[in-house]
C-alpha cells in the first residue's frame, strides 16, 4: 500500500484530497516533501547513496528526504525521515528550515510526474556516523563529503549524473550551510 499524502494546489495550499502517493505521481499532482541536509564543523555535508528504490536507485542524494504523510507537518516528516533513513534522532524544532522550493520532475518512461513543494532543512551533526543505523531498504550508504568537492561535482556535467537531479535544491542548501558555518 502506497503512503497517503495531502494533495496541494499549485500555490501549495491543501485541496482537501488525500491520495496514495503512487496515484499522486501518476497524475502529476502537487504534494509536500521534506529534505534534510546534515553538515558538520569540518565543512562537510552528509550525503546518502540511495538503495534499491523505485526512482534513482544507486544515485547520491540529500542526507535524508521523503514525502510528507497526510496530516503530518513538513517538520515532523523531516525529523521522521532522518531517524528512519540515517539513524539521526532530532526533534522537529532542532532542525532549521531554510525555505521551500517548488519542483517539477518528470520521468515519462516510468509514468512518474513529481510535482513537489520541497521543504528544506539543515542540521549540524558533529558525531561519528559509523555508528548510525541506516535503513538498508532505502539507503545503501552514507558518507561525509567536503562542501567544495560537492560543489565541483554538481557543476561537472559528467560527475553530476551520479546525483538525483535536484541542482536547484543542492545550490539552495549549500548557500544556507555555508552561511551557518561562517
Amino acid at each position: 500500500m502506497s503512503e497517503l499524502v495531502d494533495v496541494l494546489d499549485e500555490k501549495g495550499e491543501p485541496t482537501g484530497e488525500i491520495l496514495p502517493l503512487d496515484k499522486v505521481h501518476k497524475k502529476g499532482l502537487w504534494h509536500n516533501a521534506s529534505h534534510v541536509w546534515v553538515f558538520n564543523s569540518k565543512k562537510q555535508i552528509l550525503i546518502q547513496k540511495r538503495g534499491n528504490v523505485k526512482y534513482f536507485p544507486g544515485f547520491f542524494h540529500t542526507s535524508a528526504a521523503g514525502h510528507v504523510d497526510s496530516k503530518e507537518t513538513p517538520e515532523q516528516a523531516a525529523s521522521r525521515e532522518m531517524k528512519e533513513e540515517i539513524g539521526i534522532n532530532r526533534a522537529p524544532q532542532e532542525l532549521k528550515k531554510i525555505g521551500v522550493l517548488k519542483e517539477n520532475l518528470k520521468i515519462k518512461k516510468q509514468n512518474f510526474f513529481n510535482n513537489e513543494f520541497l521543504h528544506v532543512f539543515i542540521c549540524r551533526y558533529d558525531k561519528d556516523i559509523t555508528v548510525l543505523e541506516i535503513q538498508k531498504k532505502e539507503v545503501n550508504e552514507i558518507e561525509w563529503m567536503d562542501i567544495k568537492e560537492f560543489e565541483k561535482e554538481i557543476k561537472d556535467n559528467k560527475k553530476t549524473k551520479k546525483y538525483v537531479p535536484h541542482k536547484e535544491l543542492y545550490n539552495f542548501a549549500l548557500k544556507a550551510i555555508k552561511k551557518e558555518l561562517k
